[in-house]
């Protein structure tokens, strides 16, 4: 596990888009299939919009999502719509590449939703999974003391009836999808998040307390940090 730590978030989001695109690069490069797992919120919107359109073959890679709100698609709470509208059409990527989670809407009950988008994703392990935590240490719509969720085993997505924070109804992946990853990037931003990222780093905790310590890669933990998200350490 490596920790790294910029100045401010303008500076975490133009290393975090230089990084990415220099995997992708050298992932097409080597004649491989890019497959990325991306979050939502703040930072991860601000990383974005720093993505180069014309830096790489961003259309060479199969996109998917760690989570994504139950709610009706383009509506304004899904992760999806922040990302298409920040990078993934001003790029151009076909619409087969982009792996969007089930929409509420469909016909599809959530457990049929999940089981769908499980069976979606890919074998081999992802190239990197992108991650926020928030201020409660969650990671993805896993969250503190929902045992089901963080302790399962053998489902690669779940349904989140009862999130605590709205909407509450989601779809995450589990642990067995998140951590089939050659690399984990922690993208983390913000005073507000300051104590989770220390609880996540202890030496010492739990899952269940600060979920964001279950997730890992194969290769690599990358966490992502500005000096406000660091401060607590």
């Amino acid at each position: 596990m490596t920790v790294h730590v910029v100045r401010d978030a303008d500076t975490l989001a133009g290393d975090v888009a230089a990084r990415l695109t220099e995997l992708v690069t050298e992932r097409v490069a080597a004649g491989s299939v890019p497959r990325i797992v991306l979050t939502g919120g703040t930072i991860a919107n601000a990383i974005y919009e720093r993505l180069d359109a014309t830096a790489t073959d961003w259309s060479a890679v199969e996109w998917y999502w760690g989570d994504e709100r139950f709610v009706p698609e383009g509506h304004e709470d899904r992760n999806d719509r922040q990302v298409r509208e920040a990078f993934l059409d001003r790029a151009g990527v076909p619409a087969e590449k982009v792996h969007a989670m089930p929409a509420h809407g469909c016909d599809l009950s959530m457990a049929e939703a999940a089981d769908a988008y499980a069976a979606e994703l890919p074998e081999d392990p992802f190239d990197v999974v992108l991650l926020g935590v928030g201020p409660d240490g969650h990671v993805a719509s896993l969250f503190p003391h929902h045992a089901a969720s963080l302790h399962e085993t053998s489902r690669r997505v779940v349904e989140e009836l009862d999130s605590p924070k709205p909407p509450a109804q989601r779809l995450s992946l589990t642990f067995p999808a998140l951590n089939h990853t050659v690399r984990t990037w922690f993208l983390v931003s913000g005073d507000g998040k300051a104590d989770a990222v220390a609880r996540a780093l202890a030496p010492e905790g739990t899952v269940e307390q600060t979920p964001a310590r279950g997730a890992h890669g194969l290769e690599e933990t990358l966490w992502l940090l500005d000096d406000d998200a660091a401060s607590a350490l």
